[in-house]
């Protein structure tokens, strides 16, 4: 009996993973993670952009769209030294939690379009609610990982990683708003990708707990293919865990993204996001992408083109899109003239 249970356990441990042929859409018109006016009107701009349709064009994907969070709330605002909106931040992330968790047990990967950074604290937590086993890619050319006490800001869209992650907990007061949110996500699983603007409290943690972090001039060095190959092997050896994507645009160049709140020159070329996405999505085993900081209200129409453009060919990348293009299913030859 033994030994049967073995061999079931050990085939439940070699899975082998393939990529989801089906998407749940979630947009997130949400902006009280930081200053500026605009980044809530993304989702609107993505779909008026042609969001799901472009995804529908990707050979064989179901896309069904779960329609935007009601970022609204009756919340009183409640006062943490440091730290705006939490309880708006708070609630919005609380229902996308639970939005996000769906999409997983409806058997979709779930695609999130923010909204700001901050919005990354629901997506990965309705995310590990359902996979407990999964890692988190971090691209974006802010590390996200300070608290209130090393924020100079006091922006929420700074900290969604230090408020995930368990090792962090004892950084923070008591939260107020925020008891639906306990961090149990290990800061071993996760990996950085793009940064290169980062705050000497967020550096120091990434050394302390030694978090596989590319930076620009890593990525300079070693190419985004074997960058992310080694965050991979790192934080699962065994290639068997789900994979959450936390996407911010500004990890793209300030040339390439423009339209954004932060932006930091000297970041990935839109080719290297593509690639990375690509990559990613070879292993089977992405389960969640958000992407975040698209700022339409920012910069010119030809600025807010180019920025969007640039989330929707991240996206398809991450779901399967060919840039070498795919031929017709079931289908061997050219079509044959018929002469009459």
């Amino acid at each position: 009996m033994n030994s049967v249970k073995l061999i079931i356990r050990n085939m439940s441990q070699a899975r082998t993973w393939e990529a989801l042929r089906s998407v749940g859409i979630i947009g997130v018109p949400f902006e009280k993670g930081q200053k500026k006016y605009g980044v809530s009107i993304a989702p609107a701009a993505m779909r008026s952009a042609g969001l799901i349709n472009h995804l529908k064009t990707i050979d064989g994907l179901d896309v069904k769209d779960y329609g935007d969070i009601d970022t609204m709330t009756t919340e009183v605002e409640v006062n943490v030294d440091n730290m705006s909106h939490l309880s708006q931040v708070s609630a919005c992330n609380k229902k996308l939690s639970e939005r996000v968790s769906q999409v997983l047990k409806d058997g979709r990967v779930a695609v999130t379009i923010g909204g700001d950074h901050s919005i990354g604290v629901g997506t990965v937590d309705g995310h590990y609610k359902v996979n407990e086993d999964m890692i988190l890619i971090w691209v974006d050319a802010h590390a996200d990982i300070n608290t209130n006490k090393t924020s100079g800001s006091g922006s929420v869209h700074g900290m969604p990683v230090a408020l995930l992650v368990k090792e962090l907990a004892d950084y923070w007061p008591y939260l107020p708003t925020m008891d639906w949110q306990v961090p149990k996500f290990s800061i071993k699983n996760l990996g950085y990708i793009a940064l290169r603007s980062v705050d000497e409290y967020e550096r120091l943690a990434i050394e302390k707990y030694e978090v596989p972090a590319f930076a620009m001039e890593d990525i300079e060095e070693y190419g985004i293919k074997k960058s992310i190959q080694h965050i991979l092997k790192v934080l699962d050896p065994e290639m068997k865990k789900p994979i959450h994507v936390s996407f911010d645009i500004d990890s793209i160049d300030a040339l390439e993204a423009p339209s954004t709140g932060t932006p930091v020159r000297g970041g990935l070329s839109l080719r290297e996001a593509i690639n990375l996405m690509e990559i990613i999505h070879a292993t089977g085993r992405l389960r969640a992408i958000d992407l975040v900081e698209i700022n339409p209200a920012l910069g010119d129409d030809c600025d807010r083109k180019r920025t969007i453009e640039a989330g929707l060919w991240v996206l398809k990348a991450a779901l399967g899109f060919s840039r070498r293009g795919t031929a017709p299913r079931g289908i061997l030859d050219l079509p044959v003239q018929t002469h009459h």
